[in-house]
């Protein structure tokens, strides 16, 4: 089966900035269900094991796209660092679910894309930005959340949070990479402008698609309880728990295997059997 991988794609949104995407598909006659991976915080398109992941959805017969977030801190230039800090403290969350819906808006016109399947798989924030955006869209039909919150209220809070009001910016360390990441006081005002839309809960509760929640039971960022929550929320939902699975699912940055690490091969294999007994396919 010959694999057709498009890398860099440039797209450009106008309610924010240009970033990039790639696409994963089989060459076939077929029209192909688009399946779109959101990533988490401080997260990017190439990072770790996420190419050999978009390979086997590729493979599984899925038209896969992965792209990041136009202020993630990436730059098209430097897809794979965090060469642009200054976006990144301007990052929020209006700003990826608009380049979440432009995304979409994009790949839904490709030829070889089935426009009545759509799957979103996020991870880590992503699933929170993943969650909103199904409750909001009824064009997507399945979603998938990987290691997901279950609130975007994540933020510095008592004295910490005075200091950044203040000061208006705080800095976290990238563990990675040693950077002091930027995040400017306009991420909690944002969030507040809009507080009933980025409410992950409801949204949760009203999403209609079909919903796969997976996380691992020894995720070291995100508790497994976020998901338990999730599942609750949304009672029709499946909750598929991973032993001893870490927030990545055994992958890292860099990742120089050719092949997935056990236990996110398993989080694909699951994805792969779930979207084509609920989607039909």
């Amino acid at each position: 089966m010959k694999i057709t991988k498009n890398k860099n794609i440039i797209l450009s949104n106008p309610e924010t900035k240009t970033f990039l995407a790639d696409t994963f598909y089989a060459e076939t006659d077929k029209k192909l269900p688009l399946v779109i991976f959101v990533h988490g915080y401080k997260g990017y398109k190439d990072w770790g094991a996420w190419d050999l992941m978009a390979k086997k959805f590729a493979e599984a017969g899925f038209f896969f796209v992965k792209f990041n977030f136009s202020h993630n801190g990436t730059t098209v230039e430097n897809p794979e660092n965090f060469a642009d800090l200054e976006a990144f403290g301007n990052n929020n969350f209006s700003k990826e679910l608009s380049d979440l819906n432009f995304v979409i808006d994009h790949f839904v016109k490709n030829p070889q894309v089935d426009d009545q399947k759509i799957v979103l798989i996020g991870h880590s924030r992503g699933g929170g930005i993943s969650i909103i955006k199904t409750c909001e869209d009824e064009r997507i039909n399945g979603l998938v959340t990987l290691a997901s919150v279950d609130t975007l209220e994540r933020f510095p809070t008592k004295e910490k949070f005075e200091e950044w009001k203040e000061k208006g910016v705080y800095y976290v360390e990238n563990g990675r990479t040693k950077q002091q990441m930027p995040h400017y006081y306009q991420f909690f005002e944002d969030f507040k402008n809009d507080e009933h839309r980025f409410d992950v809960e409801r949204s949760m509760e009203m999403a209609k698609a079909q919903v796969l929640i997976i996380h691992g039971t020894s995720d070291e960022s995100v508790s497994v309880k976020n998901a338990e929550h999730l599942h609750i929320l949304n009672p029709t939902s499946e909750l598929y728990l991973i032993e001893n699975a870490n927030h990545t699912f055994g992958a890292k940055e860099p990742w120089e295997e050719d092949d997935l690490p056990k236990d996110l091969k398993e989080v694909v294999g699951k994805c792969i059997e779930f979207v084509n007994m609920k989607l039909d396919i």
